[in-house]
């Protein structure tokens, strides 16, 4: 039992960290070290702490009341569940599209072939996930290798691009400027949109729920935190070795650059292992979850999970192949993925008082502070974003 326990503790971790570093998280990392230098520690350091709040609060009121998200919401208000589902689904749907394009260009640097042949790789190398009998076990340890190896390739590029460590460990914890944005971007890059139910509804399928699960579910969550912000903060050393030597980014693709200009272009081809593991685990984790959403309103998906799983990928895979990125669908997509964490967290927090959902449980009254304050902050950061995005559809 002890042994089953902990594959599938440290899958959902590993699926839940793999699926928040994507493309995008590797490109945020970069750019924004190279905007605040060793300042960005602090920022890493605020969003690790909230990403456990955010995290914890999810995953323990998902296990204690046995159901999925949706199905929580709908609990608390009738139909809430399906507006979740849908924006879910959809930023499930065009971040795919950016996952499979990162994977594309990860065989691109390494092969040379076309990112959209690239592409259709990658997606193939997801859909075999799905395909095998035990797709879930298949999944989880598929996450760990790619985390690992993930970590290895980026702390070996941190060490070669010699950081001033000294600088970032005091900056972490005395910053001369504070970024209040980046910190925000972050939290909703780690465990905003679907991330965060990535490993909650894993664990769930896994039979890990319950009351008594609790401590292993509080494992498993912190786990997960913990692997994505050890990738974090070592591409944050790798970058800042390399701008702080005056070195520049190339602006097309900030963290390829930081590779190359730290080891050469061996670099440059362990970026594209980087990208590629990124990417693939992204994929993976996106469309698992996304269809995960679906599973309460409709028996035919919830028998044919797996099938649904690689119509997703291939859906998104199309999309990217035959119109690239659709920058539209993704300004909308990001725009409505800062609201999902917000709502959704909102609806966990009065789910976590409600005896009809929860029993007799009781929620740690810290966590509940916690949760609250990033349900404003994010909400109103949210809005704002919104409210600035949208005009760009228009031009």
């Amino acid at each position: 039992m002890k042994q089953k326990n902990w594959s599938v503790l440290l899958g959902a971790a590993f699926l839940m960290a793999t699926s928040a570093v994507g493309p995008g998280f590797l490109t945020q990392t970069t750019v924004f070290t190279q905007q605040l230098a060793a300042n960005f520690g602090f920022v890493i350091l605020v969003s690790i702490i909230l990403d456990i709040g955010v995290q914890l609060n999810v995953w323990r009121v998902i296990a204690v009341s046995e159901r999925r998200a949706q199905d929580i919401a709908n609990l608390v208000l009738p139909g809430l569940g399906a507006f979740i589902s849908f924006l879910i689904v959809l930023g499930g749907l065009a971040f795919n599209i950016g996952n499979v394009g990162g994977a594309g260009l990860g065989f691109n640097v390494l092969l040379g072939i076309s990112p959209e042949t690239g592409a259709i790789l990658a997606a193939a190398m997801a859909i075999a996930v799905f395909l095998v009998r035990e797709a879930g076990k298949v999944m989880d340890l598929f996450a760990q290798v790619m985390g690992f190896l993930m970590i290895l390739l980026i702390v070996y590029v941190a060490v070669t691009s010699a950081p001033p460590v000294g600088e970032a460990v005091a900056k972490t914890f005395l910053p001369e400027e504070v970024d209040v944005l980046a910190i925000v971007t972050l939290v909703g890059g780690t465990v905003g949109g679907y991330i965060t139910f990535a490993g909650g509804h894993r664990l769930l399928d896994a039979g890990v729920k319950g009351k008594e699960s609790l401590p292993q579910v509080t494992t498993s969550a912190v786990s997960g935190i913990t692997v994505a912000s050890v990738i974090r903060v070592f591409l944050f050393l790798a970058a800042l070795g390399v701008v702080s030597k005056g070195l520049v980014l190339d602006a097309a693709n900030p963290p390829a650059s930081v590779f190359r200009l730290a080891a050469g272009e061996v670099g440059y081809k362990l970026f594209g292992v980087v990208m590629l593991s990124a990417a693939v685990t992204s994929v993976i984790g996106s469309a698992y979850t996304s269809v995960s959403f679906l599973k309460s309103f409709s028996g035919t998906i919830l028998k044919y999970e797996n099938w649904v799983i690689i119509g997703f990928i291939l859906v998104s895979t199309a999309v990217f192949v035959t119109i690239g990125q659709p920058v539209r669908l993704l300004i909308v997509a990001g725009a409505l993925n800062g609201l999902i964490l917000p709502l959704t967290l909102a609806v966990i927090l009065i789910a976590a008082y409600k005896p009809a959902i929860m029993g007799n449980y009781r929620h740690p009254p810290l966590l509940t502070v916690f949760g609250v304050l990033v349900v404003l902050v994010m909400a109103y950061l949210g809005g704002y974003t919104l409210l600035q995005q949208l005009p760009k559809l228009f031009n």
